[in-house]
């Protein structure tokens, strides 16, 4: 059995399913109410009653006022320019109570004017969210009050709040240290994500919601996705007209701009390193200077050289070379597209390699020279060795950096923005020649409105470098033969 297949079976030995982790939580959760003393069971419906039954009280009252806080947000509903909080928001999440004209009051019996489709989603999220807070929270009073039982049970006097801070900033520090990155990462990426991923499924489009009095939506399912290849929605054909060029140029634009660094860098790496070069210091600070220079500034000042009046054609048409501007990065629709892309993968290349060869460099000088030198023993050419020893190891180490390059040159929206802005231009459609799926998302969104039909473009951009993330990262020799370099 080889040492991949043994390692493979030594993941999976231990292994346990989503159902078997659901099945143990269901059964320590019967056991805790049955074993529990007659605190832990009052706890499963009032937050904090077992820890004040154990004279916990400071955390007894803080689980309470969790549950107080929350369920007042779900029993009233207070709201936020009218669209409210609570169990109406789940309502207007559903579209039981939302019509044409505005939200449905089932209480007054008219329509609410001003209802905002964006703040009804979000609330209605945001309302999830907290449902799912309330029940992690009733849990997590459940299991303090039932540990306080078990330290009865063998002598122990319960944690006080004192001793639960002091283990907080102590043994469990990293809890402590983690939450904050937890909550903030569900506030500003998850709960966002979702919120745009659920604009996908729905009719919203600022463009069409002018009047505050019907700014409302409705879930349309799949419709948005099926416009794609059928060329209804917002969008009408351009979406059918642009998606798959637009998805072709991002991959070849990704291909080509991941590969040209990336054996770029490798190669510059090599001549900088090359033993008896003078002045390796001086270039290697010529190409870290490219680093610290704020990429868009470098990418503006290529707009600026190769522009129609920019100092580049200037020269070529003083030399007699040319005899009109040459526009080299698609700035007026009638460019040459095909130079556009050209030109932006050359420049790219100038921003990238400095990247790679720095990295390069310090993996270079980590290869054991016992390598070479059995090499040259066996009579092996530079070149030889080059494909057989140096770049084997590079791409072995840098497998995990090459795939993220990738992923991020995908949703490269810098490089293409500041430098073609997409053009050149296709008379009545946003997307353009040099347009990447990223570029195009933000035109469709913040220049036409069309929010839903951006969620669906972000959603097939997820779905695509998610993908090849995964798939590509599972079959590298990095992931399946960690160990053969070390």
């Amino acid at each position: 059995m080889s040492a991949v297949n043994k390692k493979r079976q030594g993941r999976g030995a231990n292994k346990t399913t989503f159902f078997d982790r659901v099945g143990k939580a269901f059964s320590e959760f019967g056991k805790r109410f049955v074993d529990g003393s007659i605190g832990t069971k009052l706890s499963h419906f009032i937050f904090g009653a077992g820890n004040i039954y154990h004279r916990q009280y400071i955390k007894g009252i803080l689980f309470f006022l969790i549950q107080a806080a929350i369920l007042f947000v779900m029993i009233f509903c207070p709201s936020i320019n009218g669209t409210p909080y609570g169990y109406k928001a789940l309502l207007n999440l559903s579209l039981k109570n939302v019509y044409e004209g505005g939200e449905f009051d089932p209480e007054t019996g008219h329509f609410m004017t001003g209802s905002d489709c964006k703040l009804m989603i979000l609330f209605g999220f945001v309302t999830i969210a907290l449902i799912i807070i309330y029940f992690l929270v009733w849990n997590m009073n459940i299991a303090s009050s039932y540990k306080a039982d078990m330290d009865r049970k063998v002598g122990k006097k319960p944690t006080t709040f004192k001793e639960d801070l002091k283990e907080l900033l102590d043994g469990k520090f990293h809890v402590t240290m983690l939450t904050p990155t937890c909550i903030a990462a569900t506030v500003f990426t998850i709960l966002p994500t979702i919120f745009m991923i659920a604009l996908a499924f729905t009719t919203y489009n600022d463009q069409d919601m002018n009047d505050l009095g019907t700014n409302l939506f409705h879930w349309n399912g799949l419709q948005n996705f099926q416009a794609v290849f059928t060329g209804e929605g917002s969008l009408g054909m351009e979406i059918k007209a642009r998606f798959l060029p637009v998805l072709g140029w991002t991959f070849i634009w990704a291909i080509f701009a991941t590969l040209t660094c990336y054996f770029g860098g490798i190669i510059l790496a090599l001549l900088i390193n090359k033993q008896g070069l003078k002045g390796k210091k001086i270039f290697r600070t010529v190409f870290i200077f490219t680093i610290a220079v704020p990429q868009f500034i470098s990418l503006l000042a290529v707009r600026n050289l190769l522009g129609e009046y920019g100092p580049f054609n200037a020269l070529l048409m003083k030399a007699g070379i040319i005899d009109a501007p040459v526009g080299f990065l698609g700035l007026k629709a009638s460019d040459s597209e095909l130079l556009a892309k050209i030109m932006v993968i050359l420049v790219n290349m100038w921003v990238g390699i400095p990247y790679t060869m720095l990295m390069t460099s310090g993996i270079l000088m980590n290869i054991p020279t016992d390598l070479y030198e059995a090499g040259r023993v066996d009579g092996a050419s530079t070149v030889k060795m080059f494909f057989k020893i140096t770049l084997p190891y590079v791409i072995f180490i840098t497998t995990p950096y090459l795939i993220g390059s990738f992923i991020g040159n995908i949703n490269s929206f810098n490089t293409i923005f500041l430098l073609t802005g997409g053009g050149p231009t296709y008379t009545g459609y946003q997307a353009g020649g040099t347009d990447l799926l990223v570029t195009w998302l933000y035109k469709v969104t913040i220049d036409q409105g069309s929010y839903n039909t951006g969620a669906v473009i972000g959603i097939f951009t997820f779905l695509i470098t998610a993908t090849i993330t995964l798939v590509t990262y599972r079959r590298s020799r990095a992931y399946n033969e960690e160990d053969t370099f070390q």
